[in-house]
């Protein structure tokens, strides 16, 4: 870059690259990922400190109800040393036994004898629960923070564990007791120093195959790519001992906007348990996403054992609860993650609901749902598995084309366009849109076709293509289109010629042909719907369409030539100027 004066572009020498992990025998990038680890939602700790109003107690309640219906089986429910507030919700849990009898609460507390023992009198009265401890052992926060050299930092993760020991064998003697144990910032700290300190808790609490310790390893600042957090997992992984007593987790924050992909990564690293918050909330950018890490599993044909099916709802709690709104375009829960606005999106989705209405229409009688793989243009997932209609997967706007038109008639007007209608009632669409330069809903786009192309159905015999009705003038009709599940009377074409002749004849305008009749499907008619009728009529040096909606087919087809010389007779814009067209057309 070249030097303009201004000292921002020498600023980036300010920052040095984080130093990768010298491992040649990873193993990670070669593994799949085949379960869902254990989840553990901080939203009631880490989430709630990170709030400018903290949650008072029914935004507390809300939270933990709806993460409980969920399926989350570890919530850390608090920080009771940090405030009164949190202190008192733990205590409202345990003594309303309002916790559920396969949920294990969690607390967290720093290193220091006086907060841990307060934190063991908050638990008192519970049947099962995690004492969260930890302490910071990075050399930037052993150095600048707490002025502490190695040995002074792991003596307090050491000391810190033998006085909940101590407490918890006063107070917490009915109490299903885990621990927990956290050097903070583990990311920036050396892996040596990282397992030394581990090591060292280890051999306090003892822990056995049927006395876990959780070994948790935050990214408390996202400071490397995701690749290098795998690379510090797997060390850990592979260098601990007593692994089989372990239960190693991971606590990504997002600094770098990687959380998501750091804890996948950890995962194929030999991660079996993550924390994070619903939508990703936390202090700075947050901590990684559950929902998204869940629903990320979810794609890959993993159950994530958490129930998203309602995920509306999740969302509407959370926002109330944190008081934060929800990113329209957040992974899964957005407004608008499931929205086309694009025309070739929106061609593309269309096309793919299509193909998966054929292949359920083939499958044997009595097949189970869920048996048409899910193989959609755009949408990695069916919007139904967590809740959301169809109906807001296409949207129209100025950027939309013919397909997010024919879309919206279908889904919510239950109309099946052919596509040269597509193609023509689209320019009025885009017209509209253009006007307004914004968005058309559903109802608007109901209006504009009623208003083209349902509201006069009896055209006047004034003038067709500039001559009088009763010139001799013919009306070709090219093709009917029946979009219905009824059938056809037998004899249908020629039925409905004279169907319409009759009708139309005594306004000295006569039906010269009826070329073809066809069908669209429609999965929303049914044999006592109304039927449309869609024509595709030359009139004069003009190809028109028309549209008619009756109960009986004659009559809707009546209706649709009907519509399309009305059209013609007010619509000179439609005029055909090419006479090689036309005849290719007629």
């Amino acid at each position: 870059m070249a030097d303009t004066g201004n000292p921002q572009h020498l600023a980036h020498r300010r920052y040095a690259p984080f130093p990768p992990i010298v491992f040649p025998a990873r193993t990670w990038p070669d593994n799949t990922i085949i379960r869902a680890p254990r989840w553990l939602s901080t939203d009631l700790r880490d989430g709630n400190q990170a709030l400018a109003n903290p949650m008072c107690p029914r935004r507390k309640l809300a939270m933990f109800e709806l993460l409980t219906n969920m399926g989350y089986k570890e919530i850390e429910v608090g920080f009771p040393v940090a405030s009164q507030d949190d202190f008192d919700f733990v205590r409202l849990l345990i003594e309303q036994e309002r916790i559920p009898d396969d949920v294990r609460i969690s607390v967290l507390v720093p290193t220091r004898e006086d907060l841990i023992d307060r934190t063991v009198q908050c638990l008192v009265g519970a049947p099962q629960a995690t004492i969260h401890l930890y302490n910071a052992t990075a050399p930037l926060f052993r150095r600048i923070v707490f002025g502490i050299d190695r040995q002074e930092c792991k003596d307090l993760a050491v000391s810190g564990t033998r006085q909940m020991l101590k407490f918890a064998e006063d107070l917490l003697g009915d109490c299903d007791l885990g621990f927990e144990y956290s050097p903070e910032l583990f990311n920036e700290t050396e892996l040596d120093f990282s397992l030394e300190v581990c090591e060292a808790v280890m051999d306090v609490w003892q822990p056995t195959p049927g006395r876990e310790i959780i070994l948790n390893f935050p990214t408390t600042v996202e400071r490397s790519h995701p690749n290098v957090f795998a690379d510090q997992i797997e060390w850990m992984h592979r260098n601990m001992s007593r692994r089989e007593s372990v239960c190693l987790s991971v606590h990504p924050h997002n600094d770098r906007g990687t959380a998501v992909a750091s804890a996948e990564l950890a995962l194929l690293a030999g991660a079996e348990r993550v924390e994070g918050c619903l939508f990703g909330n936390g202090e700075r950018t947050g901590n990684v996403c559950l929902i998204t890490l869940g629903m990320n599993l979810f794609t890959q044909g993993i159950d994530p054992g958490i129930d998203f099916s309602d995920i509306k709802r999740v969302r509407d709690t959370v926002e109330y609860s944190n008081r934060l709104p929800v990113h329209p375009r957040h992974p899964y829960g957005g407004d608008l993650v499931y929205t086309a606005f694009s025309g070739s999106h929106q061609d593309a989705i269309k096309k793919g609901f299509e193909a998966l209405e054929h292949e359920a229409a083939d499958l044997p009688a009595g097949t189970v749902d869920g048996s048409v793989r899910w193989e959609m243009p755009y949408l990695p997932i069916d919007p139904k598995d967590v809740g959301r209609s169809y109906e807001a997967v296409i949207r129209v706007n100025s950027q939309s084309g013919k397909s997010g038109v024919a879309y919206v008639m279908r889904a919510w007007h239950a109309l099946n366009l052919p596509r040269g209608l597509q193609i023509e009632f689209a320019r009025r669409v885009q017209a509209h849109a253009d006007a307004t330069r914004g968005e058309i809903t559903p109802a608007q786009i109901w209006r504009i076709f009623a208003e083209e192309y349902l509201m006069d159905s009896q055209p006047s015999p004034s003038s067709v293509d500039g001559a009088p009705a009763d010139s001799g003038q013919n009306v070709i009709v090219n093709s009917l289109y029946v979009d219905s599940r009824t059938r056809l009377v037998d004899g249908g074409h020629q039925e409905l010629i004279r169907t319409i002749n009759a009708a139309l004849s005594p306004a000295g305008i006569p039906v010269q042909a009826v070329r073809r009749i066809g069908r669209v499907r429609s999965k929303h008619a049914d044999l006592n719907a109304e039927i449309a009728v869609y024509a595709r009529c030359a009139i004069g040096k003009r190809l028109m369409w028309g549209v008619g909606v009756d109960s009986d087919i004659g009559a809707a087809s009546l209706a649709a030539v009907r519509s399309a010389i009305s059209r013609a007779g007010r619509d000179p814009a439609t005029a055909w100027r090419s006479r090689k067209s036309f005849a290719r057309a007629t």
